[in-house]
């Protein structure tokens, strides 16, 4: 039969090493709001003094200095709902990972319409507003600027139509009753461009 003390003993080492992993996580926790940008702190919930403490950090430049502020956020930690935080910064990353993805969706499609220029009739489909003369014209530009070496100026304009006519079809359920006002806004990029 195991002696009492021991169980004892045990739980209270278990007990200990556990507050040390939960202050840790809040430390790592406090890192990770030193990380955010201003406007990406603004949409996380937290308390008027720890929103003092990291402000105060991004203004703080030395090594020691930054050290001790963020051992002082780490304290800050310990009075905080943290579950509203970690969702907020769930949310955060997640629409960032979102962002990236859809970036490199568009880049794959600019790479595959420049390959192949029949990919004209998909980007018609996919985004029914485009102005397809335009895009041909780009294209031509951007392979132009490829051959020879020049500033990818037509091959920039490509992403960002693209990327453009990509939120338009985002912020509408039906892309298609706004073609006719989507399409002059894709006209207005024919211009100084067409070197």
């Amino acid at each position: 039969m195991t002696p009492k003390h021991e169980i004892d003993d045990d739980s209270y080492f278990v007990s200990k090493s556990q507050k040390k992993r939960d202050m840790d996580a809040l430390q790592d926790l406090g890192k990770k709001l030193t990380e955010l940008g201003s406007g990406s702190l603004k949409k996380v919930p937290m308390s008027d003094s720890l929103r003092e403490a990291l402000a105060e950090m991004a203004r703080i430049t030395s090594n020691g200095a930054r050290a001790r502020q963020l051992q002082y956020i780490g304290r800050l930690m310990r009075n905080e709902e943290v579950e509203p935080i970690h969702r907020a910064l769930e949310a955060i990353a997640g629409k960032s990972n979102v962002e990236i993805a859809k970036m490199h969706r568009l880049e794959r499609l600019r790479e595959r319409f420049l390959e192949d220029e029949s990919m004209l009739t998909e980007i018609g489909n996919l985004y029914p507003a485009a102005d397809l003369h335009r895009m041909r014209q780009l294209r031509r530009n951007a392979i132009k600027e490829r051959a020879e070496n020049k500033p990818p100026k037509a091959y920039r304009e490509l992403f960002q139509i693209l990327r453009e006519f990509e939120e338009v079809g985002a912020r509408t359920e039906h892309p298609h009753h706004n073609s006719e006002d989507d399409g002059h806004h894709g006209r207005h990029h024919g211009g100084p461009a067409d070197e």
